[in-house]
């Protein structure tokens, strides 16, 4: 065997090998029985607040490995609305506020009585479809290999 076709054919190893050990970040959703991965870099989680019985839609992005709650918007003031934002504007019936919050998780009770959804592009999640009521998700950024996320179950 040539130098050449040696040096080729330990280029493409070495390719190969880095691009099995590389991780990269994704969004992941720990139920109890399952781990399932989101092909996007950001979410709208929603639900309908416990007292106002109004929908509550927070939006986060990936920033690096952890998530960010950039902002929440609802119809009402009421129990449970931050009280300090950055900006604050009415945006198609709903009070919009960004917070820019950065969270390393979120632990998320699954309930179909709050109607707990999450929002994805375009697809309308419905997260007590994935577990019993009082469960929870842990929702978080993690790194992970490219096996993983070949082999990975999708929302």
């Amino acid at each position: 065997m040539s130098n050449k076709k040696l040096f080729g054919s330990i280029g493409i190893l070495l390719i190969l090998l880095a691009i099995f050990f590389i991780r990269f970040p994704v969004l992941v959703f720990e139920f109890s029985d399952r781990i399932v991965y989101a092909k996007t870099t950001q979410f709208d989680l929603g639900w309908i607040h416990s007292v106002e019985k109004e929908e509550w839609i927070e939006h986060y992005e990936i920033n690096q490995e952890q998530l960010l709650l950039e902002s929440t918007k609802f119809k009402t003031f009421g129990a449970g609305v931050p009280s300090i934002a950055e900006d604050v504007e009415l945006v198609d019936g709903y009070v919009k506020m960004k917070i820019n919050q950065p969270y390393k998780e979120l632990n998320l009770t699954i309930s179909e009585h709050v109607d707990s959804t999450i929002y994805l592009d375009d697809k309308e999640i419905k997260i007590y479809d994935y577990g019993e009521t009082y469960d929870t998700v842990l929702i978080s950024v993690k790194k992970i290999f490219i096996w993983q996320y070949l082999g990975g179950e999708f929302l």
